[in-house]
């Protein structure tokens, strides 16, 4: 069994080859919405609602470098421990710098989500917070990586024809599109 499992890890998949090349700088989307660590979890919850994301990034007041990160997972897991989000702070129940910087390899970022079973990254700079990587973000690069594509992984379900700067901005709206789908309920 330890030979097999040796072989195999020694084998490089094309996959691990292309997303290893792509970077943090080549996914990234700016930050939309930000809190600081002393704001109610209820301000973040409200903010998440309105701004159509389930995380927001949590930044030092005056450096603007981002400390953290608070997600609709960290504001559950408040409730489920009793917690009334109008008396918690966000830094009590943030994740604690979890940041990537814009260098930081698409399978190195991968890596990091799984083990540490995060959906999402703060990119930070020397100027601070830079913006924000998601699983969907990475998981779109590999799949151009292993699919041996040149375009931007975000535009890959965009007409071949758009590219550069109407690419991005495509992308953005259509993420911001699909962020604003609610689920229909269903009577049981």
């Amino acid at each position: 069994m330890e030979q097999i499992m040796t072989v195999v890890s020694a084998q490089k998949s094309p996959v691990h080859a292309g997303a290893a090349a792509a970077t943090v700088a080549d996914v990234m989307r700016a930050p939309l919405t930000t809190v600081i660590p002393h704001d109610h979890v209820a301000a973040a919850t409200y903010l998440m609602r309105h701004a159509g994301t389930t995380a927001l990034m949590v930044v030092d007041a005056q450096a603007g470098h981002p400390v953290g990160i608070i997600t609709e997972a960290d504001i559950a897991h408040a409730i489920a421990d009793g917690k009334d989000v109008n008396d918690v702070w966000v830094d009590a129940v943030m994740t604690i710098r979890p940041a990537v910087t814009t260098t930081t390899t698409i399978r190195d970022t991968a890596t990091i989500m799984t083990t540490r079973h995060f959906r999402h990254l703060p990119v930070a700079g020397d100027t601070g917070l830079l913006g924000l990587v998601d699983i969907t973000d990475v998981c779109r690069a590999l799949l151009a990586a292993e699919q041996g594509s040149p375009r931007n992984p975000r535009c890959s379900k965009l007409p071949t024809e758009v590219t550069g700067p109407d690419c991005d901005k495509l992308a953005r709206r259509d993420a911001a599109a699909v962020s604003h789908v609610q689920p229909v309920k269903q009577d049981a």
